[in-house]
C-alpha cells in the first residue's frame, strides 16, 4: 500500500495503482486510466483474498467519497499506515525511531462533516449520495441525519459539527458566498466604481461569519475552546484529547511559538507551561477565536503568514522577548513555507513539535531540519480518521 490508500502492482515493469486492494492479494484487474509512467485500475475479481480483508460494514462503501479502507481489518489498517509513514521518512533520508500510535474508536468517532445539498459527495464524481446515518459519525451527527430527511436539508455546502462535549452539541453552518461583493467590485471599471458612489469596505477580518450557528465551544481536557464550525477543527475529539499531552510533553520555558495556530487549540495548553505564547496564523478569522480562547493568558498574536512573520516580525520580536524555548508547528497540507522553514533551521529552538496532515511534505521539511542539526526524538501516528487512508503525524525534533 502506498500513500493515498491504493495498492501498488507491476505489469511489464509499469506501476499500476489499485484502490480497495489489500497487500498480498492476487487480483484480476481492469486498467481504467493509462499514463506514460503508470496505470490506474479497478478490481474485476479477487482471486486470492488477503486474510486481512473484511466485509465493509457500510452499505454505501465505495459509493460515498468518505472511507476507503473499510475493507481492511482495523488493526492492519494502522500497521499499513505505519509502514507508509516509515517508507516516506526513509525515502527522505530521515532516521526515525519506532513509530508509536495514538488511536481511538474505529467507528463512531467523526464529529465534523462537510455536506453538499444535504448528502455526501460520491467517490470520483459530483453526485450527491443521500445518507440517513454514518457508521463513523458520532451519535449527535447521526441523530440529526435521522431526524432531518434529505428533502428538508439545506442546499449548498454546509458544515456539520456535533459532539457531547460541545455547546451547542450540534451546529450546522452554511457556507456563505464569501467575498462575492468584493470580487464583483474588483471587476468593475473605474467609471462603474465612480457611479456606484462608494467603495466596497473590506471587513477587518474576512471569513468571519455573523451567523450565530457558527461559533462552537467545546470542552477539551477541562478547557473551553471556541471555534467556527465553518473553519477547520479536528474531527476526532477522542484522539485529539489523547494527542494533546504528547504535544506539550517535555516542553517548558519562557517563550513558546505556535506557528499556524488556527483557533489557538494548542496555545491554550501551552499557556499553562510557558510565561508567554506567540501565535501566528494567516487566517485572521480563526485568530479572532484564538484571542478569545487566550483571554487572560499572556500572549501575542500575528494575523499573517509564517513567511511574513519571519521576514517582518521575528527579528524584532526575539530582540524584545528573547529566544523561543519551544515551537509547535501545524502547517497546511503544503507544509511549511520556505522562509519559515529556513528560519526554524537556524533558529536554535531546542524542541520543535511538528504536526502534519501530509507526511509527504512533512518528510521533506524534516529532512531540511535534520540537515541543520535536528534529530527526530519521537514519532507518532495520530489516527484521526480510521477507515480512511488519511495520515496525521506528530514528530518531536530536538537540537543536537
Amino acid at each position: 500500500m502506498v500513500f493515498g490508500g491504493s495498492c501498488l502492482a507491476k505489469i511489464d515493469n509499469k506501476n499500476v495503482f489499485i484502490p480497495f486492494a489489500v497487500p498480498g492479494e492476487k487480483l484480476e484487474i481492469e486498467i481504467t486510466k493509462s499514463y506514460r509512467d503508470y496505470d490506474e485500475a479497478r478490481i474485476a475479481n479477487i482471486l486470492e483474498p488477503s486474510p486481512k480483508r473484511v466485509q465493509p460494514a457500510c452499505p454505501l462503501y465505495q459509493k460515498c467519497g468518505g472511507c476507503n479502507l473499510m475493507h481492511i481489518d482495523y488493526d492492519y489498517q494502522v500497521e499499513l499506515k505505519k509502514q507508509i509513514l516509515a517508507e516516506l521518512m526513509e525515502r527522505a533520508g530521515v532516521a526515525v525511531p519506532q513509530i508509536q500510535t495514538v488511536s481511538g474508536s474505529p467507528l463512531g468517532y467523526r464529529s465534523r462533516f462537510q455536506l453538499r445539498d444535504g448528502g455526501m459527495e460520491g467517490r470520483g464524481s459530483n453526485d450527491v449520495v443521500p445518507i440517513d446515518s454514518c457508521l463513523v459519525a458520532v451519535p449527535e451527527i447521526n441523530e440529526w441525519l435521522k431526524a432531518c430527511p434529505m428533502q428538508e436539508r439545506p442546499q449548498g455546502r454546509g458544515f456539520l459539527f456535533g459532539h457531547k462535549n460541545a455547546e451547542p452539541s450540534l451546529s450546522l453552518a452554511l457556507e456563505k458566498e464569501r467575498g462575492r461583493e468584493q470580487k464583483a467590485y474588483k471587476k468593475m471599471s473605474a467609471k462603474e466604481k465612480k457611479k456606484r458612489g462608494k467603495k466596497y469596505i473590506k471587513p477587518r477580518f474576512e471569513g468571519i461569519s455573523q451567523n450565530e450557528q457558527c461559533p462552537v465551544c467545546i470542552d477539551l481536557l477541562g478547557k473551553k475552546v471556541l471555534f467556527d464550525a465553518q473553519g477547520f477543527f479536528q474531527s476526532n475529539i477522542e484522539v485529539l484529547e489523547k494527542a494533546i499531552p504528547f504535544i506539550t510533553q517535555g516542553l517548558s520555558g519562557k517563550n513558546a511559538l505556535d506557528l499556524y495556530s488556527g483557533a489557538g487549540t494548542f496555545s491554550v495548553f501551552l499557556a499553562d507551561i510557558f510565561e508567554n505564547v506567540v501565535m501566528v496564523e494567516h487566517n485572521r478569522g480563526a485568530l479572532v477565536f484564538a484571542e478569545q480562547n487566550m483571554a487572560g493568558k499572556r500572549h501575542e498574536s500575528y494575523g499573517i503568514s509564517g513567511a511574513d512573520f519571519v521576514q517582518k516580525n521575528v527579528q524584532s520580536l526575539v530582540g524584545r522577548i528573547g529566544n523561543f524555548d519551544a515551537a509547535v508547528v501545524d502547517p497546511p497540507r503544503s507544509g511549511m513555507e520556505k522562509e519559515a522553514l529556513d528560519w526554524l533551521c537556524q533558529s536554535g529552538i531546542p524542541v520543535i513539535k511538528y504536526l502534519s496532515c501530509n507526511p509527504s511534505t512533512q518528510a521533506r521539511d524534516i529532512k531540511k531540519l535534520a540537515n541543520s542539526g535536528y534529530i527526530v526524538q519521537d514519532i507518532r501516528l495520530l489516527d484521526f480518521y480510521p477507515q480512511t487512508s488519511h495520515l496525521e503525524t506528530l514528530l518531536t525534533c530536538i537540537k543536537k
